[in-house]
């Protein structure tokens, strides 16, 4: 039906870069909000970036200047560029599209499988 799959994590040195990748696949009629969430070991979800269907994005602030998200809405694809990486950083990242089926009616949340991003001091 639907899948997101991700791809980019990774081992990094504090203040190096990474780049992740979300891309969906399956039927649907169109996808609205895409967003990186990340888990910490041991702590809860989080929200780390969200981009609108027109490309409005917010940023949580301990982010903000050092991430960017984006999307490719033909490949139905989000990214998230992430610069300047801090040990606090580390975690399981996740993506999240909220996907319109073909049917008609509200949006579902879909979620990728995470992937692992870990900075190192």
């Amino acid at each position: 039906q639907v899948q997101l799959v991700e791809s980019g994590g990774g081992l990094v040195q504090a203040g190096g870069s990474l780049g992740l990748s979300c891309s969906a696949s399956g039927s649907f009629f169109s996808i609205n909000n895409m967003a990186w969430y990340r888990q910490p070991p041991a702590k809860q979800r989080e929200l780390v970036a969200l981009i609108s269907n027109g490309g409005s994005t917010n940023y949580a602030g301990s982010v903000k200047g050092r991430f960017t998200i984006s999307r490719d809405n033909d490949k139905n694809t989000v990214y998230l560029q992430m610069n300047s990486l801090k040990p606090e950083d580390t975690g399981v990242y996740y993506c999240l599209a909220n996907i319109i089926p073909n049917y008609g009616g509200g949006s579902y949340a879909y979620w990728g499988q995470g992937t692992q991003v870990t900075v190192s001091s």
